[in-house]
């Protein structure tokens, strides 16, 4: 029994593609089922505290060397992917025991306890937090109170949610009230405002302020990492598209906040569990990234169906031996059409060493050093000497040989 139990779970994820189906062609079904919070897919590897100290450290220090210049070549964060892949589907593999008296999370948001270890309840901060944004910048303890998840954060005072509390929280409209109140404070503070009940944001009367410092105070793009998962967890799944999309706006359209662009892709839009809404995103994303061809969150290229497959020798092909056969079909061509006069041995000689050189050139090597390109790509040798002036200079001594032909 152990071994058919065993035999039925999941493996975790190894790479970043085994962690991201965004582009995979599925059904409306399943991605119902990958939106589904209790949808459990167990992995071999459980979480501990020292993981996810260590991956919190990992993951601030990614999303805090975000600059303007990115790198030429960017590489997909795994730890990124393999966490939001664990968002996605909600925790594999986690273990709950806690009581239903010990939901710290939804007695602070009734207003019963404080946060620890400030002791601030959460009516103080809806009341006289809002617009104080030294308050909200520089205290660390709060954002994990106002947006619980069910993951170990910097603040181990807060408790993680479990998944009967988030059943008991979506349930109390008191607890949703205070949590909508809570995400617009932080709105605020990120110069933006909530414009109705479907989650839709624009910019707020203090957007130049606060985007500019957004753009500069880098550790808050690890807040707006939790807010998402924060509002997919509680209910509110629908509020993260909108608000991804007006960051992918100010990033790459406006250019309000450029060094947030790689947290919005390598983050951002992976918490969004519907796989439809993440292609849509990536996609507007894509219109306006440059260089265009870094884009490393798009489709994996595939080659056009029915390409045939071509195979040209580099440049160093002086060191690749043609094949016999080339060579002697090259060789039989040559006695076929040669003139059995003798005053014509130096003509000969010039177009069999001609066709020689070409047999080198031309005939596809079985050694090392050829490349292999579809149809629509592929340049023929004559297309490249003629880029390189040799075509015309072969051409004319062929056709100056021709003309002595014995009238």
């Amino acid at each position: 029994m152990g071994n058919l139990v065993g035999s039925l779970r999941y493996r975790e994820p190894s790479t970043v593609e085994e962690c991201d189906s965004t582009w995979e062609t599925d059904s409306e079904r399943d991605e119902l089922q990958e939106q589904q919070p209790g949808d459990h897919i167990n992995i071999t590897e459980p979480s501990n505290e020292a993981n996810s100290k260590e991956a919190d450290q990992e993951s601030a220090n990614i999303q805090n060397n975000d600059t303007q210049e990115s790198a030429p070549k960017l590489k997909r964060s795994f730890y990124a992917a393999k966490d939001l892949y664990k968002y996605r589907h909600s925790y594999p593999n986690s273990k709950e025991h806690r009581q239903p008296s010990e939901y710290q999370n939804l007695r602070f948001y009734l207003n019963a306890i404080p946060l620890v270890p400030d002791g601030i309840y959460i009516e103080e901060i809806l009341t006289k937090w809002k617009g104080d944004y030294e308050q909200l910048e520089h205290n660390h303890n709060y954002i994990q109170w106002l947006f619980p998840l069910r993951e170990q954060g910097l603040n181990f005072y807060a408790q993680e949610l479990t998944q009967d509390e988030i059943k008991e929280f979506q349930g109390s409209r008191e607890a949703k009230r205070r949590f909508l109140l809570a995400y617009t404070v932080m709105l605020d503070f990120f110069g933006l405002k909530l414009l109705d009940k479907n989650g839709n944001v624009a910019r707020a009367a203090n957007w130049q302020d606060r985007f500019q410092h957004l753009n500069e105070s880098q550790h808050n793009y690890l807040r707006i990492t939790r807010i998402l998962k924060s509002l997919g967890e509680l209910g509110f799944e629908s509020f993260k598209a909108p608000l991804v999309k007006l960051l992918l706006e100010e990033a790459f359209v406006e250019e309000t906040m450029p060094k947030m662009k790689h947290s919005a892709l390598e983050y951002f839009v992976y918490t969004i569990r519907i796989r439809k809404e993440r292609r849509v995103l990536l996609r507007f994303a894509q219109l306006h990234y440059q260089p265009p061809e870094h884009f490393i969150w798009g489709p994996p290229k595939k080659r056009k169906p029915g390409a045939k497959l071509y195979c040209t020798q580099e440049k160093n092909t002086a060191s690749a031996k043609p094949t016999r056969e080339a060579v002697s079909k090259n060789t039989a061509s040559l006695h076929a059409s040669s003139d059995s006069s003798t005053g014509r041995t130096e003509n000969n000689r010039s177009d069999k060493t001609e066709n020689e050189n070409q047999a080198k050139t031309a005939s596809p090597a079985s050694t090392d050093g050829q490349v292999c390109t579809t149809e629509d790509t592929f340049v023929s040798e004559g297309e490249r000497a003629s880029k390189n002036g040799k075509a015309s200079v072969a051409n004319k001594q062929k056709h100056a040989n021709f003309k002595k032909k014995p009238g």
